[in-house]
């Protein structure tokens, strides 16, 4: 079984499903509205939308009919987290070397 950030990871890695995110970011959409733009069928989109609900970056709920989804308010925080933690190490990394070239010009 794979932890919550390899899930989310997992999921992040597919184009469509980055752009389901995407989309989702205007608000709540149904299955059908996410799946317009693309070119695969709506059990494809399905599959799709049960992973990112499954990594906790969408929710689904009910409304009559209809199951509209709509963005995790905490779904990338995870993420977010962990390249933080990558990102300032690449910071004080390019920082250093920037002071070095300084060094090296004087």
């Amino acid at each position: 079984m794979l932890d919550s950030l390899s899930l989310k990871l997992q999921a992040l890695s597919d184009p469509t499903r980055r752009a389901i995110l995407a989309k989702l970011k205007s608000g709540k959409a149904t299955v059908n509205e996410l799946a317009e733009p693309f070119a695969i069928t709506l059990p494809a989109i399905s599959k799709h939308i049960k992973v990112l609900e499954n990594a906790g970056l969408i929710i689904r709920s009910r409304n009559a009919q209809q199951r509209p989804c709509k963005l995790s308010t905490g779904g990338l925080k995870e993420v977010d987290d962990w390249m933080n933690n990558y990102r300032e190490m690449w910071e004080q990394r390019l920082d250093r070397l920037e002071n070095y070239i300084e060094k090296i010009k004087e």
